[in-house]
């Protein structure tokens, strides 16, 4: 896994689910769509950082919670009937792989202190 790796999955799923929630009737876009997207852009920020931080642990555990939060969320959408049972699967699938990358950042950043 490289810092770049996971920085990439997350612009490019930035660049894939921001123009879907901006189509979000208003009274969603300005609720769960803008949460949504700021947390989207709040964890592409978080990852960048911590890519440079000293001690990383404790960004990456709190990034974790953040797309943790995302994964529900986004499930929300799926109830609310605002995506397709397919782009769920597709946003899901690359928050996974996403996750499962910066669970190995952690596992890495834990067994060198």
């Amino acid at each position: 896994m490289t810092e770049l790796s996971i920085i990439q999955k997350t612009y490019d799923l930035i660049k894939y689910y921001v123009p879907i929630i901006e189509r979000f009737p208003k009274v969603h876009k300005f609720t769960v769509g803008d949460r949504i997207i700021n947390q989207l852009y709040n964890l592409l920020e978080g990852l960048i950082k911590a890519k440079y931080a000293k001690e990383k642990l404790d960004n990456l555990t709190n990034l974790n919670v953040q797309l943790d939060i995302l994964r529900h969320q986004t499930r929300l959408l799926l109830d609310f009937e605002l995506i397709s049972l397919k782009r769920y699967e597709y946003v899901s699938k690359q928050i996974d792989g996403i996750g499962v990358e910066l669970g190995g950042w952690i596992k890495n950043q834990r067994q060198r202190e």
